[in-house]
């Protein structure tokens, strides 16, 4: 059998984590490797934990012998689109620099295979919709512009030293474990889904609803929200399929169905059976009305489809994580 070992960077943040267990189920042992910057050690149950920065060359190539690792899943990165505007410095370092550290060390332990955590931001505000792997990518941020530095890299490198990716192009990540283990846990919290649920538990005040006037079915902006536990089994699809000979390739991650924020505030409402006091408020520069995915490729490439982002399951998740959460804390 080949080695079954991967190094999950950013392993103990919200989507790494459930990665690392979704790769447990498939018999895979995750190492993750986290600055705890964002992550929580807490988080990190289903494989060895290795603290430590992608800026520790050392750290890191030594983490990848030891463990003989085989593939890596690269989740490692800020994530904050409107701190990446202020701080641009901060971002490419970050998530472009320590990158090419992550490259490095990968080729000088002969690893392989690479599965990227990219985003939909790449996409910039895209001139249609539902959105294919083949809509230019005119990123509007520095956030977004290092997911696609980061995919360009990828290219380069698999052309020069044989580096095969399969890039996963996320939408809007939501909801938490269905068994309660571990959930969306950011500070600060910038996602609709948590900022409602907290809104429903007396945690804020209102949920703030950016903009009433897009030309969409409600007023409100529509995304393609997609749970943590069908990106968790992506990952794994991806991995098996470059482990399998399987060539480099970029691929989006969604439903192909949008919900606007007043569906989400309403379905939340609706599950809690709790009011979420909302406020109307001008909308946001750059936020684009329509971003849902045309995921078929996701279907023939890895034969992958999401199997439980219906709403419900997204809201419902989330809210006993929550729940817990807050109960414990």
């Amino acid at each position: 059998m080949a080695n079954k070992a991967v190094l999950v960077t950013g392993g103990a943040g919200y989507i790494g984590s459930h990665a690392c267990k979704a790769l447990a189920r498939a018999g895979y042992l995750p190492v993750a490797y986290d600055s705890l910057i964002y992550g929580h050690e807490s988080a990190v149950r289903w494989g060895p934990f290795v603290h430590g920065d992608l800026a520790d060359t050392e750290r890191l190539l030594a983490a990848m012998r030891e463990h003989r690792i085989a593939a890596v899943m690269h989740f490692a990165a800020f994530g904050y689109v409107g701190e990446s505007v202020q701080k641009p410095a901060l971002y490419f370092r970050n998530n472009v620099v320590n990158a090419v550290n992550l490259l490095d060390a990968m080729l000088a332990a002969e690893i392989k295979h690479i599965v990227f955590s990219s985003s939909c931001a790449t996409y910039g505000t895209p001139e249609m919709v539902p959105i294919t792997e083949d809509t230019p990518q005119r990123p509007i941020n520095p956030y977004g512009d290092t997911k696609l530095i980061m995919e360009r890299m990828l290219g380069w490198y698999g052309d020069a030293y044989g580096l095969t990716a399969c890039m996963l192009r996320y939408f809007n990540a939501a909801g938490a474990d269905p068994e309660g283990e571990i959930g969306e846990d950011h500070d600060p919290e910038t996602h609709l889904i948590p900022l409602v649920l907290d809104a429903a538990i007396g945690r804020r005040p209102q949920i703030d609803i950016y903009g009433t006037d897009y030309p969409t079915r409600d007023g409100t902006a529509v995304r393609d929200y997609i749970h943590v536990q069908d990106l968790a089994a992506a990952h794994v699809r991806a991995i098996a399929y470059l482990q399998d000979g399987g060539s480099s390739v970029a691929v989006n991650l969604g439903t192909g169905q949008g919900h606007t924020v007043r569906e989400v505030v309403d379905a939340a409402e609706r599950i809690t059976g709790r009011k979420v006091p909302r406020r109307y408020v001008e909308r946001r520069a750059g936020d684009p009305p329509e971003l849902v995915a045309d995921p078929r490729r996701a279907r023939e490439v890895l034969g992958w489809q999401a199997q439980v982002s219906d709403l419900d399951s997204i809201i419902g998740t989330a809210w006993a994580w929550h729940v817990r959460k807050n109960a414990g804390g």
